[in-house]
């Protein structure tokens, strides 16, 4: 008779007043920062691939980059390729012309950005993917 008085099961009044609490309460938040302009936005992250020391962070600042609904400056993608030639990774060099194909209105943005980046690619040695697979359009 003890045991079953040990595992009786809680009275209704106390189950009840546990279920009616709300299961989650959020507080509004709103961010009270200024704007960021375009030229802070270049600045910041030249100053973050500048910094870039191993893939990761290569690839988190591109994330991060990327994310934003613009296309970042030529000098940010400039910065971007010479990071990642300084770590190595020829990969995410081709992929970062893919991501600005991705980002621009049109074809003639993309090729105004491959006109102007065109000394650097071929300093750094960084194909487009058009050139490594020329039959897939």
């Amino acid at each position: 008779m003890v045991r079953a008085a040990a595992v009786r099961p809680a009275p209704f009044a106390v189950r009840s007043a546990v279920a009616a609490r709300p299961f989650s309460v959020s507080a509004s938040r709103r961010a009270e920062h200024a704007e960021e302009t375009f030229e802070e936005f270049t600045a910041r992250f030249e100053k973050e691939f500048d910094a870039v020391q191993d893939v990761f962070e290569l690839q988190r600042n591109l994330n991060n980059a990327f994310a934003y609904d613009l296309v970042p400056s030529p000098s940010v993608v400039a910065a971007a390729l010479k990071a990642a030639r300084r770590v190595n990774d020829f990969a995410t060099a081709v992929r970062i012309f893919e991501g600005i194909k991705a980002k621009v209105e049109n074809k003639n943005q993309y090729q105004q950005y491959l006109d102007e980046l065109k000394p650097l690619r071929e300093e750094l040695g960084v194909a487009l993917k058009e050139d490594l697979y020329p039959e897939e359009k």
